[in-house]
Formats: structure tokens, C-alpha cells, sequence
């Protein structure tokens, strides 16, 4: 892989993303149609930055290397880039927006990628005249921190594809796992989206409170965290529309989201402060 990637989507996923590749050495460009959001993403990366360096992790003179590196950039400056991420919206038709954009402005070369943690990278790769080019690249929050990267086959994803990116995973000093089936969910999600029903409904049913239910799965089954706080962390918002895809996909009651869960995505929209997260919520 070239050391030239593009990055679109600065919001949480996507200055991670932009993050740990710059500091192995990639020129970045980072792209959002939103103004000011890659000002305050390189801001976030610079603090992040200034801790590895008190840490004595970075160097000073390091930590500028890093940042020069990240690049804020529009359409018209990635065209030499061998590698884009996608990081927008958890939405199809958002995601298939910018990737016939990428399809046009790219080289026929270049290694078209989703962070999409769900969605059919078939169905993406659709929108492009490459699709043995595309692929679901799947990082995990907070980026520069979580070890595993998920590569998903499309359909007519190529091996070479596949190839480039594994390539790319471990010069960030990632471990990858390929997902050889494009089924929603992937690995992790597949897994974790039950897991975290089951914790809400239990919650909403009245039958612990959310303290012991994360407390029962961390010392029971030694998980770092407990689903409700990794839920928090992951996004409300996102959990809600992985869970919904799922269901829309499998036709199956293991996937329904809680009432829970929608009550607190809505006062989250509404501007509320319980819409934050389970622990800022004091009842059903």
C-alpha cells in the first residue's frame, strides 16, 4: 500500500482512523462536508498527542511530524490517494454517496474501504465501477487504542484487495481478521448486538440496575467493561441503527432493539441530557 490514504468522515471513527495512520507514517487527507469538523478533529488528535508525549511515548518534534501529516482536503486533493476510508453516517444511502464520489475522483487503482460495523459492502461496492475494489475495513472505538480491524469480503471483492488491505492493517500495527461471508453484523456485531438487548431488557424489565448488570458481566464473564457502558461508548444512536438493520435483515427477535433504547436515542435527538447514555438516565 501507498502511503497516501484518504479519510472521509472526521467525527469519532474517522479522525481515530486518520489518527493511528498518521502517526505510522501515511500522509492523511481528511475530508467533511461539515465545516470546521476537521479543525476540531486535528484539535482532538493534538491533545491525544500531547499526552503520548508527557507520556514520554512521543517526541515533541514527533508529535509535529504526525500532525503535518494530516492533511484537511476537499474532492479535488485525493486523487493520488491508493486507499480511502469511508467513516460517515451509519446510513446506506449516505455511505453510497461518497463512494460514487470516491469512484469518480480516485484512481482505478485505488482500494475503495468502508468502517461500515454492519452493512452489506456488496450493496455499497454497487455504486462503483470497481467493486473487486471494495471492501469493509472495520475498526473498533476508540481507533487508535483497539487492536482488531474486521475485513469484510463484498461479493466481488478481490483477493489482491484483500491483500492490500491486510497489508495496511498490520502497518499500523493492527490484527486483522477477514470476515470471508458479506453478512450483517460481521463477527463482533453479530455477537454483540444480542448481548447488549439482553442487558437492556433485563435493565428495562426491572430485574437489576444497570450498575449490577455491568458489574455481573464484567467479574462473571470477564469482560473489561459491561455492555451497558460499552453501549454508551459505542453510541446509542449507532447501537439503534445496527440493531434495526439486523432485524431488518434476519427477521429475527434476537436483533429487536428495547423500547429502552429508542426512548433514549429520542431524547438524545431532543437535546436532552438523559438521551446521553444509560448512565445518564434515571428510569424506564
Amino acid at each position: 500500500m501507498e502511503q497516501r490514504i484518504a479519510v472521509i468522515g472526521a467525527g469519532t471513527m474517522g479522525s481515530g482512523i486518520a489518527h493511528v495512520a498518521a502517526l505510522h507514517g501515511y500522509q492523511v487527507y481528511m475530508i467533511d462536508e461539515k465545516p470546521g469538523v476537521v479543525q476540531t478533529a486535528r484539535v482532538r488528535i493534538h491533545q491525544r498527542l500531547d499526552r503520548e508525549v508527557e507520556k514520554g511515548r512521543l517526541t515533541p518534534s514527533e508529535r509535529e511530524a504526525v500532525m503535518d501529516r494530516l492533511i484537511e482536503a476537499t474532492w479535488d486533493h485525493v486523487a493520488d490517494a491508493e486507499l480511502a476510508i469511508e467513516a460517515v453516517l451509519e446510513i446506506m444511502e449516505v455511505k453510497k454517496a461518497v463512494f460514487q464520489t470516491l469512484d469518480r475522483v480516485l484512481g482505478p487503482e485505488a482500494v475503495l474501504a468502508t468502517n461500515t460495523s454492519s452493512l452489506s459492502i456488496t450493496e455499497i461496492a454497487t455504486t462503483t465501477r470497481r467493486p473487486q475494489n471494495v471492501v469493509g475495513l472495520h475498526f473498533f472505538n476508540p481507533a487508535p487504542v483497539m487492536k482488531l480491524v474486521e475485513i469484510v469480503r463484498g461479493e466481488e471483492t478481490s483477493d489482491d484487495t484483500v491483500q492490500r488491505v491486510q497489508t495496511f492493517a498490520t502497518s499500523i500495527n493492527k490484527e486483522a481478521v477477514v470476515v470471508q461471508k458479506d453478512t450483517p453484523g460481521f463477527i463482533v456485531n453479530r455477537v454483540l448486538m444480542p448481548l447488549f438487548i439482553e442487558a437492556m431488557r433485563i435493565y428495562e424489565e426491572g430485574i437489576a440496575s444497570k450498575e449490577d448488570i455491568d458489574k455481573a458481566i464484567k467479574l462473571g464473564l470477564n469482560h473489561p467493561m459491561g455492555p451497558l457502558t460499552l453501549a454508551d461508548l459505542t453510541g446509542l444512536d449507532v447501537d439503534l441503527n445496527v440493531m434495526d438493520y439486523l432485524f431488518q435483515e434476519f427477521h429475527d427477535d434476537r436483533f429487536a432493539a428495547p423500547m429502552v433504547l429508542r426512548r433514549l436515542v429520542r431524547a438524545g435527538k431532543l437535546g436532552r441530557k438523559t438521551g446521553k447514555g444509560f448512565y445518564n438516565y434515571d428510569g424506564v
